[in-house]
């Protein structure tokens, strides 16, 4: 990945503010992908974050290799979709990630996190975007594919 970041323009920051369930994808060790329904929220102006527990699958590709992919669709249009690809630019564990847990918790359901399992450690995710897509209707072919006809 280039150490370039993205940037959100304002309707990205809304679907991110709002309570959407985005799909995250991170690369299993045979480069396989993995998939998961996710609560989002910005991380300050620039970044977004996710929840997730020592020893989830998610946690362990993350930790191996850091590349990230979110996907969001509108729930009245799908044609109208997010797409960004980041990397982890770190974890925070302890107090602060279950905190950070009850946070996404009232975002979407307006109470606190209530299922934590015994033993259960949590970890915040924040990632750094690095490529940030906002398309509506069919995606168009890249330079030198096919061409509407006349």
């Amino acid at each position: 990945m280039t150490a370039t970041t993205a940037t959100f323009d304002e309707a990205v920051r809304a679907r991110l503010q709002a309570p959407n369930i985005w799909y995250v994808g991170t690369v299993f060790a045979d480069g396989a992908p993995q998939v998961s329904p996710m609560w989002v929220d910005l991380e300050g102006e620039g970044e977004l974050t996710f929840n997730t527990s020592v020893g989830r699958v998610k946690e362990e590709n993350l930790r191996r290799d850091p590349r990230v992919y979110l996907s969001h669709a509108d729930a009245t249009d799908p044609f109208d979709r997010v797409q960004i690809s980041g990397v982890v630019s770190r974890f925070v564990e302890g107090e602060e990630a279950h905190d950070r847990m009850d946070r996404l918790a009232r975002k979407y359901l307006g109470s606190d996190f209530e299922w934590i399992m015994p033993g259960e450690q949590r970890v915040a995710v924040i990632v750094r975007p690095v490529k940030v897509r906002h398309i509506v209707g069919v995606e168009r072919f890249r330079p030198g594919g096919p061409t509407p006809a006349v």
